[in-house]
């Protein structure tokens, strides 16, 4: 059996369904929906950068093994003072004291470094003493003095605690493995409103960053679907003017979107992969289906519309619109799943479930649309003389004009489009790929001040973390983790980097009367042993167990900076990567990770997913289209406008500076998903046409039958524009370029495709 009679079978018992069953369709339709909607309460709302990386990836590795080994990475960050006022005075050093009482009671909280947690180091009679920098809640004048010295003498330890003008006091807070993120987060910044009520706080770090990120997701979802449903439902009543139509429309949408969400809850229940958490990017997802929803709605009632103006009969007229659209409808569904399926190959884990997911509701839009839509439609009692039904629309009225203009000046019209695309082109070689999470909160917001704040005047937000599984107590090795540090400081953009070789010169100072003469690693490994075992001997508490693991056989260098560019990070680690090659020898096993290797493994992931995906999409567009079209020139014609539409958009992007990241590297996927619909839908008319042995006006026909509900779909998927009030700036942009692409690939089609096919119509009806 031939695909064609397949299709027409199923075509037939979709028909039957809706016609003679209706009730029974409904009821189905919805019983399914709830079912699997109630997958929702499975569903996890988690954006750690670090899960976006393929397990199997270096770095990944690495910060896992480093995490086990030296505990959590993923911190805190508590910045608290009054400016121009210094925290060396007796109420902030006592409030810092009763923030770390608080904060040792949550269940959520591991450790936590600051002033009265972290160990000073003394010289007792050619001994170390150790003790607490601040052993009480109440100081007086001398022991403030006493801790300012301190401090004036380390200033690593000053650099990692206190601000640049003294006027902030850092808090750093690390989780136990046993809380989500969010709560860790909720549970902290509970307490620090309670203790600090007299003081401005900044937070900061992965923990807080990603911990924060669920409940604004939450909030900018409801928001946004809220905000694209009153679009997408005002442009519709304008233009169909009947409000049982747009009812359906929106039935189908909202089923669609609550089947796609469920459907990720289920997939998480069942799998426990990162692939299926609802990540930042996934924030796009219900615009994007509501749209592609929305277009199959918009076709079957317009048509359904056309043919009961003229026919007079609801099931008359319904049959001849599911005759005519049952196949585009479908083709449209299966290239667009085809092209958010290309996400399924990319290297970043979330982008892999969003393709599933997003594919899912589209299969489900298109059953909705294919059965359920008709069955509701047949049950509606119409009133053929109404206006909606009566009278051409606006658009309608549009659409006339503009395809008179274009297949009047055919090759005037292709031209001028191609020169477009052209201009845009040029901007595609300005695109830059940049993964900076201060630029995803708008300026002006509380985590985007508080980033921003964190870089100017304590260590910075981003972190490179070096492990060295070596002798910790040979002096050679410690003094090339030193030497490293020193390379690693030479970037200006560094503020501070901290090992156990410091540890290690500060004692040796210590016990050499305190003189910065010594502050240097001893070459004998007696004297470094001797260094620890004074340490341990004087000491009850916690050792070095962040800068080595308990056999001294491996131990971390960590380093903090302020935001750096993509560039600036690929430099980076590649001169740091080359000073270790040529520095350390090869027996010595050297792991380098944190966020600076994150963000450059991303922006590699991101350009290796963006490719693929584009070249991917296309080739199935072309295939799809090809098989079923039977013949490959119409394969290339479908993509003609989408090809237009990437360029244009990438171009855009380039031109004004907007950065690729994970977030705006679905463009492509969602730009081809959403747009082959127009091109399909016509191209499939013009087909429907020729074989009915039309020839005589044919593009003018198809123009005539298809130009409606193409811009009219067009039109009300300016519900993307309800990305423009995301909180994400990433996600602003795809809502903005969306709504662009929206009119570049409609367009394209009824311009770009409809004056190319009017100008080669000889070769594509004779051959």
């Amino acid at each position: 059996m031939s695909y064609n009679l397949l299709f027409q079978k199923i075509q037939k018992w979709f028909i039957r369904q809706s016609l003679e069953h209706a009730k029974r369709t409904i009821f189905i339709s919805i019983s399914l929906t709830l079912l699997v909607g109630y997958g929702m309460r499975f569903l996890i709302i988690d954006d750690d950068l670090m899960k976006m990386l393929p397990k199997n990836l270096d770095s990944r590795k690495s910060w896992e093994s480093i995490q086990q080994e030296f505990g959590s990475t993923e911190s805190i960050y508590i910045a608290f003072g009054n400016k121009s006022k210094s925290v060396f005075n007796k109420k902030d050093l006592e409030t810092s004291w009763d923030l770390v009482k608080k904060l040792r009671k949550l269940k959520s909280v591991d450790n936590i470094i600051n002033l009265s947690t972290i160990t000073r180091i003394d010289n007792v009679d050619g001994f170390l003493e150790i003790k607490q920098l601040q052993g009480e809640a109440v100081l007086n004048k001398n022991q403030i003095e006493s801790i300012q010295d301190y401090l004036n003498k380390n200033l690593k330890t000053k650099k990692q605690l206190v601000s640049r003008n003294e006027s902030f006091l850092l808090t750093i807070v690390n989780p136990n493995t046993l809380s989500g993120l969010n709560y860790f987060r909720d549970d902290v910044v509970g307490v620090c409103s309670e203790v600090l009520v007299d003081y401005e706080i900044h937070y900061s770090g992965t923990a807080y960053i990603t911990g924060s990120i669920p409940q604004l997701i939450r909030k900018d979802v409801k928001f946004l679907i809220q905000i694209g449903l009153v679009i997408m439902i005002s442009i519709l009543l304008i233009n169909l003017r009947n409000i049982a139509a747009v009812l359906m429309i929106l039935m189908v949408i909202i089923f669609s979107l609550t089947f796609m969400i469920g459907s990720m809850g289920w997939l998480f229940r069942f799998t426990g992969s990162d692939k299926f958490l609802f990540a930042l990017l996934n924030t796009s997802m219900p615009i994007i289906l509501l749209t592609i929803a929305n277009s199959d709605g918009v076709h079957v009632i317009t048509k359904y519309f056309k043919e009961i103006r003229f026919l007079k009969e609801p099931k008359k007229a319904l049959v001849k619109t599911m005759e005519t659209l049952h196949l585009p409808i479908f083709l449209t569904s299966i290239t667009t799943i085809g092209a958010f399926s290309t996400m399924a190959f990319s290297p970043l884990e979330p982008l892999v479930g969003y393709g599933i997911c997003i594919s899912l509701g589209i299969v489900w839009a298109w059953v909705l649309s294919s059965v359920t839509l008709p069955a509701l439609i047949i049950l509606q009692k119409w009133d053929v003389e109404s206006k909606g039904l009566r009278t051409v629309s606006l658009f309608e009225v549009l659409i006339d004009r503009l395809s008179n203009t274009v297949l009047k000046y055919p090759k005037n019209m292709l031209i001028s489009g191609l020169f477009i695309i052209f201009i845009s082109f040029v901007g595609v070689w300005s695109l830059k790929v940049d993964v900076n999470l201060s630029s995803f909160f708008k300026p002006g917001s509380e985590i985007r001040e508080s980033m921003d704040f964190m870089d100017q005047e304590m260590t910075g937000t981003m972190d490179l973390r070096i492990r060295l599984e070596a002798d910790m107590k040979d002096p050679s090795i410690l003094k090339k983790v030193d030497t490293l540090q020193q390379f690693i400081e030479k970037n200006e953009l560094i503020t501070v980097t901290n090992s156990i070789s410091d540890a290690v010169k500060q004692m040796h100072r210590i016990v050499m009367d305190d003189s910065l003469v010594y502050e240097t690693i001893p070459n004998e490994k007696e004297k470094i042993n001797n260094l620890f075992s004074m340490y341990s001997l004087s000491s009850t508490i916690e050792n070095f167990s962040t800068l080595v693991n308990e056999e001294y056989s491996s131990g971390l260098i960590t380093s903090f900076s302020q935001v750096m560019s993509t560039n600036q990070v690929f430099s980076f680690i590649e001169k740091i990567s080359f000073y270790i090659s040529s520095k350390f020898d090869n027996n010595i096993s050297i792991d380098i990770t944190g966020m600076i290797v994150v963000i450059r493994d991303m922006v590699i992931l991101i350009i290796k997913s963006s490719i693929m995906s584009i070249l991917l999409s296309l080739l199935f567009v072309i295939l799809v289209a090809s098989l079923f079209f039977k013949r490959f020139i119409w394969g290339l014609l479908a993509v003609l406008p989408l090809s237009g539409a990437v360029i244009l958009n990438f171009g855009l992007m380039g031109h004004f500076g907007i950065t690729l990241n994970h977030i705006t590297a679905i463009l492509s996927s969602i730009i081809i998903g959403v747009g082959i619909d127009f091109a399909i839908h016509f191209i499939a008319q013009y087909r429907m046409f020729q074989k009915n042995n039309v020839k005589k006006n044919l593009t003018r026909k198809t123009f005539k039958e298809t130009g409606y509900p193409i811009l009219l779909d067009a039109a009300s998927n300016m519900g993307f524009g309800a990305l423009l009030f995301s909180s994400f700036i990433p996600v602003q942009f795809i809502g903005g370029l969306m709504v662009f692409a929206m009119i570049s690939t409609s367009f394209g089609t009824l311009i770009i495709l409809a004056s190319l096919m009017q100008i080669i119509k000889k070769y594509i009806l004779t051959n």
